[in-house]
């Protein structure tokens, strides 16, 4: 299993600088992630660092409360791919969801996803603030508006990923689109479990540890 290729390794947090995200990249060309996932403002500064590299930039949009008008997020979706993203991981309006205002969530997700076109777009729901239906129902607006992925958390809510979440996402989208795992994401053991429950991505700060992790169990210690 080519665990590495699972994983965004991932730096959000506001105080992140220069230094960090060269570190990130550093880290993510060395053991060959999938991809490095930062905030907006940082994606032209990571396309730098990665542009002969295989490794992809995503950028985050709405984060990390997702509360933002419809405009300003398809403004920095598009943003973030002119300055050399390639995945956005955007926030559902949760008020919104919330609310029952499914056609606005849905045309949210739409016009983003239009406005990157072949670039990959992730659906973060936020499980930790939403009812089982709920969930449901986020999966059923992003698949129905042709997102890629339909990702667990921020990172930044009451809660992170967890199995049961990610087993009730995936009995809904099923093939038509790819589950992310993110939040407490920190160890080899947890991440083999949400691989094997179905998910394509794994976003985590933790994805050295995991590698190592794996090293260590290939090389039996």
């Amino acid at each position: 299993m080519e665990i590495n290729k699972f994983i965004d390794h991932t730096i959000l947090k506001a105080t992140a600088k220069k230094e960090d995200i060269k570190k990130l990249c550093d880290e993510a060309k060395k053991y060959d992630f999938f991809s490095v996932c930062v905030n907006g403002a940082n994606a032209r500064y990571a396309y730098e660092q990665l542009k002969h590299s295989d490794v992809k930039v995503a950028a985050v949009v709405g984060f990390p409360l997702g509360a933002m008008s419809k405009d300003a997020k398809v403004f920095e979706a598009r943003r973030a791919i002119e300055d050399g993203a390639s995945e956005i991981d955007m926030v559902i309006n949760i008020g919104a969801l919330k609310d029952g205002e499914y056609d606005y969530v849905e045309n949210e997700i739409r016009e983003i996803k239009e406005t990157i076109g072949n670039n990959v777009l992730k659906v973060i729901i936020e499980t930790c603030y939403l009812t089982d239906d709920e969930k449901k129902k986020a999966c059923e607006l992003s698949l129905n508006a042709k997102a890629d992925f339909v990702k667990t958390s921020t990172g930044f809510g009451t809660g992170g990923a967890t199995f049961e979440d990610v087993e009730l996402m995936k009995s809904v989208v099923g093939d038509k689109a790819q589950v992310k795992a993110s939040g407490g994401v920190k160890d080899l053991e947890t991440a083999k479990k949400y691989i094997e429950l179905g998910v394509t991505r794994l976003g985590t700060s933790s994805g050295i540890a995991i590698v190592t992790g794996l090293e260590s169990e290939k090389a039996g210690y």
